[in-house]
């Protein structure tokens, strides 16, 4: 006869904010251990993080610790924290313990898994390199994503991320037809409701899986959702060999919630105040995207810029892990350049002739130039004006204009909001509008004829 495994309790010595400690007098539970417990009708649910001595725990709370006391008894659970997988997650929105939280109907043929995957080793990776097409122009032509690749939208507060994430779940639904991702971490629960009703009106619902951890949420649900939106996308990589696009809005959320679990844990901050531990607590998080022979996870990942400062340890370790880095400017966005890209500050590790091609790596190269000599003429025409220009300046000056206006492009999800219909530009029409500006072909044309269209031909003479 079988003998029934005794449960395991603790009983809680100390709460400080979401930081409780635990006595288990019989065997100390293993990090990342779940720890639950109930009161009337809440429930909590605590993460092991750190081992005291023989006996105490330190755990971080996933829900909010309002009416725990000393004394409280827990059990372990024996398992980690874990999430359902399967095909109906499609069309339905998750918080952070794989819960529904859409109001519909609940789950039934799922199989429940931990968050937490060993990474994918160096032989079972792709290494062929693959475009990911967007049908955004600024995008395409001047830092292509890599298709099971990381790319950052990097920018302040309101010039676009968020626009620019849902405009390209829109265009790549239609292009790919693969599964999408949203994981919002510290959204605010207006984005998240605005986002849930985009998507369902644009008819994309059925092949997106939607998961929050809100900004009201404890710092622990922020920081774990990321781990469980990656175990989802993995599912659906491996198991059903499909390409994922996994979109993370917003990477400096997760490292935010990471500096507040290590300041109540009593760490030792580190340069401007982050946690010691932010380039490992990223690298678990970003080294499980990546892409296998069978199926890829394309991340795209927006990253908020404290006070639009690049040096700031939260934008520099980002970085290291990109292969694409888009670049959003406050300057574009003011001088109504949308999408706000700025071209000489963003760039991609795919623009190479063996990957792109050479005509595409020339005409991206050809555009950087102009556009970089136009940045240094700006102070002339500034002081003594256009006129005292070279007629060779001049040119540049007219050609940089162009282009940049011609790498506008309307949006199918601010239709509503600019009066002007989406539009979506393949990599070959948006290569082949910005060799004809070059050639001269629309000198004679006036700049506004080139703003926010789509293909080059939609551009008319007055």
């Amino acid at each position: 006869m079988l003998l029934q495994k005794e449960i395991n309790k603790g009983e809680i010595v100390s709460i400080r904010g979401s930081i409780v400690d635990v006595r288990f007098p019989g065997r100390v539970p293993p990090i990342h251990n779940e720890l639950r417990g109930e009161l009337g009708n809440v429930k909590y649910v605590i993460e092991v993080v750190i081992h005291l001595d023989r006996e105490t725990v330190r755990g971080i709370a996933l829900t909010p610790t309002g009416g725990l006391y000393r004394g409280f008894i827990l059990t372990d659970m024996e398992q980690t924290l874990r999430v359902p997988l399967g095909k109906e997650l499609l069309g339905r929105m998750f918080n952070v313990f794989g819960e529904t939280i859409d109001n519909g109907e609940p789950l039934r043929d799922v199989v429940w898994k931990s968050i937490y995957q060993p990474t994918i080793s160096l032989s079972s990776r792709s290494v062929s390199t693959e475009i990911f097409s967007t049908g955004i122009k600024a995008i395409d032509v001047l830092a292509p994503l890599e298709r099971g690749g990381k790319a950052g939208l990097f920018g302040g507060a309101g010039v676009g991320k968020t626009v620019l994430i849902t405009e390209i779940i829109h265009k790549v639904m239609g292009i790919y037809g693969g599964v999408s991702f949203f994981c919002g971490i510290g959204e605010r629960c207006r984005e998240a409701e605005d986002l849930f009703r985009e998507i369902k009106a644009a008819g994309v619902l059925d092949n997106t899986v939607m998961l929050f951890g809100q900004m009201n949420e404890p710092p622990g649900a922020r920081f774990r959702i990321g781990h469980a939106a990656l175990r989802m996308a993995e599912y659906f990589r491996d198991e059903e060999k499909q390409d994922v696009l996994l979109l993370i809005d917003n990477i400096f959320r997760f490292i935010q919630a990471g500096s507040e679990v290590s300041g109540l844990l009593g760490q030792l901050p580190s340069r401007v105040g982050y946690q010691p531990t932010l380039g490992t607590e990223l690298s678990e998080l970003q080294e499980r995207i990546c892409s296998t022979s069978s199926g890829s996870i394309t991340s795209v990942q927006a990253v908020y810029v404290p006070a639009d400062d690049f040096t700031d340890p939260s934008a520099v370790h980002t970085f290291s892990h990109l292969s694409a880095t888009i670049v959003l400017s406050r300057k574009r966005a003011s001088e109504g350049l949308y999408p706000a890209i700025d071209p000489l500050q963003s760039g991609s590790k795919m623009l190479m002739p063996h990957i792109v091609g050479k005509k595409h790596y020339q005409i991206a190269r050809e555009i950087l130039k102009i556009l970089a000599n136009y940045e240094e003429l700006k102070d002339i025409i500034a002081m003594l004006g256009l006129e005292e220009l070279s007629p060779e300046d001049r040119r540049t000056v007219y050609l940089a204009r162009r282009l940049e206006r011609f790498f506008t492009q309307p949006f199918f999800t601010t239709e509503q909001f600019t009066g002007h219909k989406g539009k979506t530009v393949g990599i070959e029409d948006a290569l082949e509008g910005c060799e004809r500006i070059l050639n001269g072909e629309f000198d004679s044309f006036p700049e506004s004829s080139l703003y926010m269209i789509g293909g080059i031909d939609e551009a008319k003479k007055p």
